[in-house]
């Protein structure tokens, strides 16, 4: 009876602190998407105003590529945890592809906290260039916009990949299978097994 009760509540926290890592995880991916959606659709009208008023009025708007490379910059690095977010970005898996269960498993968690704190370490360099930009007071030609208020995207865009990647890597610990990250669980054996069968029935038919 005490070691059911005790499982219950392994169980209950377990599910507990997985919600409190779903939560967090939502409200991660609302940022990003707020902040990727708000860039694209701020240089779509932009570039399409500057086309329009180049066209009409002889006269585009006046800082329009600085601010579109600006964006692209801003794109970029918080696109690092959408893509680390949906397991999306590249991965060298040539051994990892030769491994199966629980060693695919515990090489996945080391690569994911490998990872994790390299976006971190990357974040403390980065800041550490927004700092020097920021002293130095270095500013766009054209607008004068501060270059450290733009580059200020690079600290925040590895921080929250650094957090993607603890997150897969606690999913992983807590949750049976193999998950690719937080909400994304891996598919690749699956279809790997299908096509072998597949192979395999094609080759024994007459």
């Amino acid at each position: 009876m005490n070691s059911t009760s005790a499982k219950r509540d392994e169980q209950r926290s377990r599910g507990g602190f997985l919600g409190a890592l779903l939560a967090l995880d939502r409200l991660l991916g609302l940022l990003e998407r707020v902040v990727i959606g708000g860039c694209i659709l701020a240089m779509a009208l932009l570039m399409s105003a500057h086309v329009v008023g180049n066209l009409l009025f002889s006269q585009g708007i006046a800082g329009t590529y600085e601010i579109t490379e600006m964006l692209i910059v801003v794109i970029t690095f918080v696109g690092v945890s959408y893509a680390a977010r949906h397991a999306r970005h590249i991965s060298m898996s040539a051994i990892y592809d030769q491994l199966e269960g629980r060693a695919r498993k515990a090489l996945l968690i080391v690569i994911s906290l490998g990872t994790a704190l390299l976006m971190f370490y990357f974040c403390f360099k980065s800041f550490e260039y927004v700092v020097a930009l920021h002293d130095r007071g270095r500013t766009s030609a054209a607008l004068h916009i501060p270059f450290w208020m733009v580059y200020t995207a690079l600290p925040i865009g590895f921080v929250l990949a650094g957090i993607q990647y603890v997150l897969t890597a606690l999913r992983n610990m807590i949750s049976p299978g193999v998950w690719r990250s937080l909400t994304e669980r891996e598919g690749y054996d699956e279809s790997v097994l299908d096509d072998a069968a597949a192979e395999r029935a094609a080759d024994t038919q007459p």
